[in-house]
């Protein structure tokens, strides 16, 4: 059974997703503002956390990125009121893993609910092995601890998932649309901007001059490659 987090500030939101999910079978915890989410993010194991991005106290956006930062690994889902492609883009930049626009259906929610879950539980090592040399990083598939010339660092659940996708199609060009679609899972365009900003953070960490890449190659017009 999985256990969700719902990070929600409207009592009959907070209510109508708690009844919705337990009713399909999930174990579900409630936050009402954005600093006692994160103190249960980081405190609990959660297997997803639904984050209204309007809370008080921290908003949605400071939550997931202190959540990141403090190495939290597990999916989030924003939810907003806001369509605006800005807000979507912040969201996936900070380390969301999607987003839902309210108003939203039940049925639409269960089903990227469903399909997260199953691509978080899904094992991302590439092949049959668990550790592997990309440039100045070691990382480890399995447990996402990555080492950067040695020294233990914090990479995002989707700077691993990318890391792992391109290694598995290393020395393949792989289009910034692939990304998106296998990472985050849209069959849409949403931007290739977000993908872009993804591989340059990689770069740095990478990359021995990150301005002059060798491992994670821009292939003009068409993708990335990494190279090893």
């Amino acid at each position: 059974m999985a256990h969700l987090l719902i990070i929600e500030d409207e009592p009959a939101m907070q209510l109508g997703l708690k009844d919705n999910l337990e009713l399909e079978g999930y174990q579900v915890d409630l936050a009402g503002d954005g600093e006692a989410g994160l103190n249960k993010i980081i405190s609990g194991k959660y297997d997803l956390v639904l984050l209204d991005v309007m809370l008080p106290k921290l908003s949605g956006f400071d939550v997931c990125r202190k959540a990141r930062t403090a190495g939290v690994q597990t999916p989030i889902v924003l939810l907003t009121a806001r369509g605006e492609e800005i807000d979507k883009v912040l969201g996936l930049e900070l380390g969301a893993d999607d987003y839902i626009t309210k108003p939203f259906g039940v049925r639409e929610l269960l089903a990227r609910l469903k399909a997260i879950l199953r691509r978080s539980q899904a094992a991302t090592i590439p092949g049959n092995e668990e550790t592997v040399s990309i440039g100045r990083l070691t990382v480890n598939f399995n447990t996402f601890r990555t080492l950067q010339d040695g020294t233990e660092i914090k990479l995002s659940h989707k700077e691993v998932e990318i890391l792992a996708y391109l290694y598995k199609n290393r020395n393949k060009v792989v289009s910034r649309y692939e990304l998106l679609e296998n990472v985050w899972g849209y069959e849409e365009q949403i931007t290739t901007r977000t993908v872009d900003n993804f591989i340059a953070r990689l770069r740095q960490k990478a990359e021995t001059n990150p301005n002059n890449p060798h491992i994670i190659l821009t292939v003009h017009g068409s993708g990335y490659k990494m190279v090893l």
